[in-house]
């Protein structure tokens, strides 16, 4: 059985963003510090779990971006990844879903993986397109919001429970292949060993530059970030108490919340 996990690199914090006035754009800063985007850290753990209960379970982790990705990529191989794969792109923007799905589509497609998974959504966009656009490019089945997954009895079904509105759990049988996108909460990622730290510092890992243009013409653009408007100051009521509550009876009056 073969597993691909796609995994992400985002940024930690968004203190270290930098808005660019002249285009009207969010740019990475010089203190910009990236990490694996949470959700798909829960997507590796799983995919390493389905391969302690199961034999001859292999797991690739991918990754789409520029050079810094490798170190997101080797992350992957330090909680137990067997192998890493790098879809390297010339560019320091981020793809739309639809590009990012069709250059992991074109990976998987001649590899035969009976299962791919990805977080439920990524910290930075928010968009949760990737994994349904990913199976629909496939032609595999796909579920969404998986909180729990076990697999017995038939070895090319998997049972699988995913949340839906109102705090609803929906249950599904789903065939090999498949596409997953993983929720949080599922599991609780491992701390890489040291053993698997050292051997990911050597493993070399598979590099596929991207081709330019991409296989598939963005559909989304964007134009430009605004920042908010700045709303109007609060103001601080001096004096003794008696006085402060006058003035706050006689704002609240003004604004005819009285």
């Amino acid at each position: 059985m073969k597993i691909l996990v796609c995994v992400k690199q985002v940024y930690d914090s968004p203190d270290t963003l930098v808005f660019n006035e002249s285009s009207g754009r969010v740019e990475f800063g010089s203190h910009t510090v990236f990490r694996m985007n949470r959700y798909d850290e829960y997507a590796v753990e799983e995919a390493l779990r389905i391969r302690e209960r199961i034999t001859g379970v292999a797991v690739d982790a991918v990754s789409v971006g520029p050079d810094r990705v490798r170190k997101t990529i080797r992350r992957a191989l330090e909680m137990g990844a067997d192998h890493g794969i790098h879809i390297r792109t010339g560019c320091e923007t981020d793809l739309d879903p639809l590009e990012r799905a069709h250059l992991i589509a074109s990976l998987a497609r001649g590899r035969r993986y009976d299962l791919i998974l990805t977080g439920v959504m990524a910290e930075d966009d928010m968009q949760s397109q990737v994994g349904g656009l990913l199976a629909g490019i496939l032609g595999f089945t796909c579920a969404t919001g998986i909180i729990s997954l076990e697999m017995h009895g038939n070895p090319r079904e998997i049972l699988l429970e995913r949340e839906i509105e109102g705090g609803r759990r929906e249950c599904l049988t789903l065939g090999f292949p498949c596409v997953l996108t993983i929720q949080s909460g599922i599991n609780t990622p491992r701390y890489p060993s040291l053993s698997h730290v050292l051997r990911a510092r050597s493993e070399e890992l598979e590099l596929i530059e991207a081709p330019s243009p991409a296989p598939s013409p963005p559909l989304l653009s964007v134009k430009r970030f605004l920042l908010p408007e700045e709303g109007e100051k609060g103001e601080i009521i001096t004096g003794t108490p008696g006085e402060k509550a006058a003035r706050l009876l006689s704002i609240l009056r003004e604004h005819s919340l009285l």
